[in-house]
């Protein structure tokens, strides 16, 4: 599968997810705006249809709806896989804090992984804030679960970098991780 037919499904289930059911004109009208052409597009809703991720119904010719199929349990599948996704972040942080105590790594070494972990923990934490504006994702129990996690993580990697034995540790990582680097000359 290339990547242009993914971005065409993902945006497909992305319409139906805030819609619930719509008409299919309406439907690849909104696809086509955003990506791909025509065809692709009706392809990709009939490969969709065929796959049972979303039902098609015939009212006649001219008026066809779509809808996902069982929204609440496509909602709670993505949900629980990025619940998955976030444990593992959890794991390696603890993991992380144990191997660090246990041998000295270096500096550089605790440095490099501190940034590692808070990238990852603020791609998690960026992909719930995206959902949190999708009213099936936020009404869903996994939702404030995962929201508590991602928070656990940030205490947990924030309580590590406290305890560092470098006076300096906490301001390495903010130079690393700071976005507008290239006005600095601006700055007082």
């Amino acid at each position: 599968m290339n990547k242009n037919s993914e971005i065409i499904k993902t945006e497909i289930i992305r319409i139906l997810n805030e819609n619930g059911k719509i008409r299919g004109n309406e439907l690849a009208k909104r696809v086509i705006e955003k990506v791909g052409n025509e065809k692709i597009v009706y392809r990709e809703i009939s490969e969709l249809v065929e796959k049972g991720e979303i039902e098609k119904t015939v009212h006649n010719r001219s008026h066809i709806e779509y809808e996902l199929i069982d929204l609440h349990e496509s909602v709670n599948t993505q949900l629980k896989n990025l619940h998955n996704e976030i444990n593992l972040i959890f794991k390696e942080i603890r993991k992380f804090q144990q191997i660090s105590k246990e041998e000295n790594f270096s500096y550089h070494q605790r440095l490099r992984d501190t940034i590692h972990i808070i990238h990852t923990i603020q791609s998690a934490e960026s992909i719930m804030k995206l959902l949190s504006y999708y009213p099936t994702f936020k009404k869903d129990r996994m939702f404030s679960q995962i929201k508590r996690k991602i928070s656990d993580c940030w205490e947990i990697i924030m309580n590590s970098m406290i305890h560092q034995p470098e006076e300096g540790f906490l301001n390495e990582i903010i130079n690393n991780l700071q976005v507008g680097r290239k006005n600095q000359s601006n700055v007082n």
